[in-house]
């Protein structure tokens, strides 16, 4: 099988990337410069040996090139990023260094080192700001206006990936990711509204929701994310494909389920609603099916259950 690079590697979706494509045979090179990674998460990946290789480096690092040449990936799945969007609006030249720059950095040395394919991870949650019409369709990206720098560095990745298609020969998929939620996400991160609450729930503290909770989102379980990376191999080419369910959660809804699920009897705090907020949003899914032979399958519920278990676990 051949060798494949994750940036991001040791965070919440590339370990758990790193894991499925271990066990499918092939030799994995993972960098991350654990500013939001986690050594832990890599424990499964480190059982498999001289499979797996580790780097802690930034993507924007000069030593990317040398790394690149010395494990001649096939394929790149470009996960690292800045992915917090309130950080984007108090700092948005260091999201877009991150992001941009950095993204420029790994297409480069892909060029360079004769890489066939990049999948990306770009943000379902924010490329398309407040869509005119739900659920969003891909096709709505080149006329969006994000409401973030982050949205907006992500966006802009989307065209330098088909810069490097057009004039430098790299293929390339990018996977349009709604709300990933599932075991080991960072309950410490902004992101994660699910193990933010299901950590504080399990542990009997206070729960606040900020807002009147009615914002919606589009959830999808990470081995379901994972499973549209790996479909992304040989799929997809050029294209632009929604990860999600097509279906609208609220954050009160959420908050529901995971007090049923936990048994937790608290009312919610509110607190106020956080700048760039969106206020609705799903993706319309009915393009992944044929670019990717990619559907969901893992319902709400049963993803929220199997996320409380993990934490009960930690």
């Amino acid at each position: 099988m051949s060798t494949v690079l994750v940036t991001g590697g040791a965070g919440f979706i590339g370990s758990h990337l790193a894991d499925r494509l271990l066990a499918e045979g092939h030799r994995v090179v993972s960098v991350d410069d654990l500013t939001s990674g986690r050594i832990a998460n890599l424990a499964e990946a480190r059982g498999y040996g001289k499979e797996f290789t580790f780097f802690n480096m930034d993507v924007r690092a000069e030593g990317l090139m040398p790394l690149f040449e010395r494990h001649h990936p096939e394929i790149v799945f470009h996960l690292a990023a800045q992915s917090g969007v309130r950080p984007s609006i108090v700092d948005p030249v260091t999201d877009a260094s991150i992001n941009i720059m950095g993204t420029l950095n790994v297409l480069d040395c892909a060029v360079k080192a004769g890489v066939r394919k990049v999948v990306y991870a770009a943000s379902g949650g924010t490329l398309y700001g407040e869509p005119r019409r739900l659920p969003a369709k891909e096709s709505a990206a080149q006329s969006s206006h994000p409401a973030s720098p982050y949205g907006v560095s992500k966006k802009v990745a989307l065209d330098y990936l088909s810069f490097y298609s057009r004039y430098r020969g790299i293929d390339h998929t990018a996977l349009a990711l709604g709300n990933v939620y599932g075991p080991r996400q960072d309950p410490m991160g902004e992101a994660g509204v699910v193990a933010i609450f299901a950590s504080k729930m399990l542990a009997g503290e206070p729960v606040t929701i900020f807002g009147d909770g009615n914002q919606t989102r589009d959830y999808v379980f990470i081995d379901d994310v994972v499973h549209a990376f790996v479909q992304s191999i040989g799929r997809g080419s050029g294209k632009l494909v929604n990860i999600g369910t097509g279906l609208e959660s609220s954050v009160n809804g959420l908050y529901r389920l995971l007090a049923q699920i936990i048994g937790y009897d608290r009312t919610p705090e509110h607190g106020p609603l956080p700048p760039a907020e969106l206020r609705r949003i799903s993706l319309d899914i009915s393009l992944a099916p044929n670019a990717i032979a990619w559907k969901p399958w893992t319902h709400l519920e049963d993803g929220l259950a199997e996320t409380v278990a993990y934490l009960k676990g930690v």
